[in-house]
């Protein structure tokens, strides 16, 4: 979620979630059962500072850190820094000595923090590796490396209005011929609606024609498929949307979107996890579902991501750093931040809980991760955003054709790669 996150996978979430628990009397117990991680013992004197996003995030992160404190002895300072941005602050005050020792951060970040210098290799590869989703430390590895701590997976599935749809529209045919009845731009009332020049949102359209970003799973920068035959195919799909959704593509922006929806007037938006405590503190009697197939009954493949912390590779205390990551990421204390955020665990133990497995909203997004790709984590997947969102505005404003869109947006991610060479 360019915009979220954040947050989002190295290669499609795919979740035969088999519990690999065990008991967990406290969070540190997680790291004496990966026997072959090297043991660490905290610098004398170490004092961290920890960045983490707003809300309940930020609220979460203080609890973990006083426990820490408590535990290790350890000062731990919280700081609030969009995980989106602790990149670019990072490499700003890292240098300087005045940043963070850990930070939050999306996992298509990777690349660059690792080619950047930015962040040291996980200490705790085992535990990863015994404990989380394979995909999970997949999304924070480069070159086979693990370096971040996995700690929450997302993906954006379709939310609608079950006053509206008696049932989850299974094909976006159904929600064509149910809007030209329903839709009522004077009225602000619309079947269905998405974030459409958001290329984060709008990759479902052009993944389920079969187009990609980059080519071998999101690793090859030299094979941009932006303006491949499945990607125009794709895109071509989300156009006939434009008859039940005639806006500018401006207008159809993600904060109209979930006023309208939770407002009753939107029969089914396109939405991820970070959405659910909204949508239930709205009252709106809502479901969640797979999102709806095209009109030739391909399946629409959304971007998935996971959110994660790093440790600096400035932090003057790296081995309280990563004791410090090791303590926030243990199955119990993911656990802790489900309960507290929404957001779904890393863990492969968390699909065995009682209070995620009873959550039919947890399981609609863990269902939609079955056909979700992965965001790309190589270092150019930064090009890829901008030039994108331009393409689905002017192809959805109709100022362009969808092959010219998308030849354009290809063409300024290859030339703009051919720059950094």
């Amino acid at each position: 979620m360019k915009k979220l996150l954040s947050l989002l996978l190295v290669v499609a979430l795919v979740f035969s979630l088999a519990a690999c628990g065990g008991d967990n009397e406290d969070s540190s117990k997680a790291s004496s059962k990966a026997s072959k991680d090297k043991e660490i013992k905290p610098e004398e004197g170490a004092e961290l500072v920890v960045w983490e996003g707003a809300d309940k995030e930020l609220e979460f992160m203080k609890e973990i850190a006083a426990e820490f404190t408590e535990k290790y002895g350890i000062p731990v300072t919280v700081e609030e820094v969009e995980h989106t941005k602790s990149k670019e602050r990072l490499q700003q005050d890292g240098p300087a000595g005045i940043g963070a020792d850990v930070f939050a951060a999306p996992h298509d970040h990777t690349g660059e923090l690792v080619m950047t210098g930015l962040v040291l290799e996980n200490a705790f590869t085992d535990r990863m590796n015994a404990e989380m989703l394979k995909s999970s430390v997949d999304a924070v590895s480069f070159d086979g490396v693990v370096y971040g701590y996995p700690r929450a997976i997302e993906t954006y599935a379709l939310y609608y209005n079950k006053d509206i749809f008696k049932e989850a529209p299974k094909t976006y045919q159904e929600i064509i011929d149910f809007g030209k009845e329903f839709t009522n731009v004077n009225e602000n009332k619309y079947a269905f609606m998405w974030d459409v020049d958001n290329a984060y949102f709008s990759q479902s359209f052009l993944a389920g024609g079969d187009g990609y970003v980059f080519g071998n799973g999101g690793t090859n920068k030299d094979d941009v498929g932006l303006d491949s035959e499945g990607a125009i195919k794709g895109i071509k799909e989300m156009m006939k949307l434009k008859e039940i959704l005639p806006i500018p593509s401006g207008d159809a922006d993600y904060q109209p979107m979930t006023a309208l929806f939770k407002e009753g007037k939107i029969g089914a938006i396109i939405n991820g996890p970070w959405f659910i405590a909204e949508a239930r503190e709205s009252g709106i009697n809502y479901g969640i579902a797979r999102l709806p197939k095209f009109t030739d009954g391909s399946t629409p493949r959304p971007f998935s991501g996971v959110r994660a912390i790093f440790v600096s590779a400035y932090s003057q205390y790296p081995n309280a750093a990563q004791l410090f990551a090791d303590f926030y990421t243990s199955e119990e204390n993911l656990m802790r931040r489900y309960e507290a955020t929404g957001q779904i665990p890393t863990s492969k133990a968390a699909a065995e809980e009682e209070v995620i497995k009873n959550d039919a909203d947890v399981a609609a997004i863990l269902d939609q991760a079955a056909d979700a790709i992965a965001m790309p984590s190589i270092p150019q997947v930064g090009l890829f955003w901008e030039p994108m969102a331009a393409a689905y505005g002017a192809i959805w404003n109709e100022e362009i054709s969808v092959e010219e869109g998308l030849k354009n947006a290809a063409e300024a991610v290859r030339n703009a790669i051919k720059e950094q060479e």
